[in-house]
């Protein structure tokens, strides 16, 4: 099943121009640390956020010591999602640049959305 009006990414703004063209690939995204602070990926693939309570408590923990962007991403099987281990969804693999859309742009934490 197909459904996905309701997945996010954040990511920095740091990563954008890079998702603008290529997508989210976790390959590319070395522009900044991860929302949770890593330097390195976690996995291979793509953490989402399912809801916009998820993607609030993502914009409020950033850790990429910069402004945060907030993009929709459609077109995914909700279920190849796989759980980190931490309760957090991720698709392995790559989201392509078609399939993602910037809602908004350098979102402080402390605005939400």
């Amino acid at each position: 099943m197909i459904d996905t009006p309701s997945l996010f990414h954040v990511s920095s703004v740091l990563n954008r121009q890079s998702i603008a063209r290529h997508g989210l690939d976790w390959a590319r995204m070395s522009a900044a640390r991860g929302i949770a602070g890593s330097r390195h990926p976690e996995v291979e693939g793509i953490f989402v956020c399912r809801g916009e309570e998820e993607a609030a408590f993502f914009l409020q923990i950033n850790n990429t010591g910069g402004p945060v962007d907030l993009w929709s991403v459609d077109g995914v099987d909700e279920g190849l999602l796989r759980d980190n281990g931490n309760g957090f969804a991720y698709l392995p693999g790559r989201i392509p640049a078609a399939r993602v859309r910037l809602l908004r742009s350098d979102v402080p934490p402390e605005l939400g959305f």
